[in-house]
């Protein structure tokens, strides 16, 4: 497991132990995927940047977790990998009981790396 910056811990603490579990494990995927990224706190979530661009973000609510792809384009591209799964532009829910497939979180990583690079190019 990554070292855990303070910002992201402080908004781990106060988290039941399962929802912490999983989201530290998504984590540990998006820092194994991208290792170059930046991780920081954004709109109030642990957040990660690659080339100062922001890629992914992670978060919890009451009765669920959420992986934040960031881009309702790429959740489109994605719709037929997400059918089933609790999603809405740019974001996919999941509880600790049903964690996302890392194959599926690692695609969607990768659709915003080429996302991100496109629009690069454009400029």
């Amino acid at each position: 497991m990554a070292s855990i910056p303070e910002i992201t811990a402080s908004y781990l603490a106060p988290l039941p132990e399962d929802q912490r579990k999983a989201l530290l494990e998504l984590r540990d995927w998006i820092i194994a995927a991208v290792p170059e990224a930046v991780e920081s706190l954004n709109y109030g979530v642990p957040a990660f940047k690659l080339g100062g661009k922001p890629l992914v973000s992670l978060g919890a609510a009451k009765k669920h977790c959420a992986f934040y792809v960031q881009s309702p384009a790429v959740s489109a591209a994605f719709a037929d990998r997400l059918a089933g799964l609790d999603t809405s532009p740019g974001t996919v829910r999941f509880t600790p009981d049903k964690p996302l497939p890392r194959p599926l979180v690692e695609a969607l990583i990768a659709a915003r790396i080429d996302e991100n690079a496109a629009r690069a190019k454009k400029r």
